[in-house]
């Protein structure tokens, strides 16, 4: 059969989001056979040697780009975010003295807490409703509880495009941290953490893995009587091998991060070059003169997802219809929060970037 040439436009979607072409052109590559195997990772076995040796190279890749210290445990798992929202507390707060705090900085943040309650007592910390989550508390807003079960954070709200630059202090008690659609933007100190989870398909791989990081003495709390899926210490025990993982996930998970370390060059330079790539949406924003406002603060903005509306519906309609003529999609934002959202996660190219940067700033010279 000939090749056909495929067209492929700026993906700025949320999630399922871009991934990087070269772990594409891999992948596609060895869609029909893995070299020395002679059939798909969509056909062999999970106990395969060969899976087995994928599945320990994600581990290590994930070692590496963390520096993840002796003490913590990575699971693979499914279910996404949304089943962490409650495997948490199940592990994690049941049979617990004290209550698990949760800082509500968004939608998902939102979420998790409503599922925690369902386990045990819940306090709510600080909840920036008030002001629709435009910012992140300040340090003595925090009335953390240092016996607290845990303190849960959600690290980047893609709605709202707010996001912690560093880690809060939880003076002593277990940091658990949604990382969904920023893990990998920058490099994290693992050891502030008790748990960290997330799903792939932001910045990580495809929809269907979600990854468990977490530390051992916390493992010990997962009650014998839980149902087995949803204790972590039956994931931890068979490594990730308590039922069939998600195999192909976890092989786009691995082609990730190897992209990460041989051709990125680690998180470090990732960070930089996201720095880079949100400074230039930023700016065109700040220059407008009001015609595009963003939602999140300045100091909480996210490197992820630039959040931001237009002076009226009419336009923001124009925006979308507009800037798919020159290959930008999917940049309308959430209901909740309307206006237009771009998510740069790290697969975003810079070219992508400038793009938007260009056409954002010949539109408020059209429209302006």
């Amino acid at each position: 059969m000939p090749s056909v040439a495929v067209k492929r436009v700026y993906n700025f979607s949320s999630g399922p989001a871009v991934l990087p072409l070269a772990v594409l052109e891999q992948a596609q590559a060895e869609m029909l056979a893995l070299p020395g195997v002679g059939a798909s990772v969509l056909e062999i076995s999970h106990r395969s040697k060969e899976f087995v040796a994928i599945l320990e190279e994600a581990k290590a890749n994930l070692k590496q780009l963390l520096n993840i210290p002796d003490g913590y445990t990575t699971l693979f798992l499914q279910g996404g975010a949304r089943l962490q929202f409650s495997m948490i507390p199940m592990n994690l707060l049941r049979g617990q003295s004290a209550a698990a705090d949760y800082v509500i900085t968004g939608s998902w943040g939102k979420s998790a807490k409503a599922e925690a309650e369902r386990e045990g007592p819940v306090r709510v910390v600080w909840d920036g409703q008030e002001t629709n989550y435009d910012r992140l508390p300040k340090s003595d807003e925090l009335k953390i509880n240092p016996q607290a079960a845990y303190v849960h954070i959600t690290s980047n709200e893609t709605i709202q495009g707010v996001q912690f630059p560093t880690e809060p202090e939880t003076n002593g008690a277990p940091l658990v941290c949604d990382s969904s659609s920023d893990i990998f933007y920058r490099p994290l100190n693992v050891n502030k953490y008790g748990l960290l989870y997330f799903c792939a398909q932001k910045n990580a791989g495809p929809a269907g893995l979600t990854v468990a990081v977490v530390r051992d003495d916390l493992l010990k709390r997962s009650a014998d009587n839980l149902p087995g899926y949803l204790n972590y210490k039956n994931h931890a025990e068979q490594d990730s091998m308590w039922n069939t993982p998600p195999c192909f996930a976890i092989y786009m998970f691995n082609l990730v991060t190897r992209w990460l370390l041989n051709d990125m060059g680690g998180l470090a330079k990732m960070h930089e070059l996201n720095r880079q790539k949100a400074k230039l949406l930023y700016d065109v924003i700040d220059a407008s003169h009001g015609f595009y406002q963003g939602h999140a603060q300045p100091d909480v903005r996210s490197l992820m997802n630039v959040t931001f509306r237009l002076p009226s519906p009419e336009l923001e309609k124009k925006f979308v219809a507009e800037a798919e003529q020159h290959d930008l999609y999917t940049l309308k934002g959430h209901r909740s929060v309307g206006g237009m959202r771009a998510s740069i996660y790290n697969a975003m190219p810079l070219e992508g970037v400038i793009t938007l940067h260009d056409f954002m700033q010949d539109f408020v010279k059209q429209n302006g």
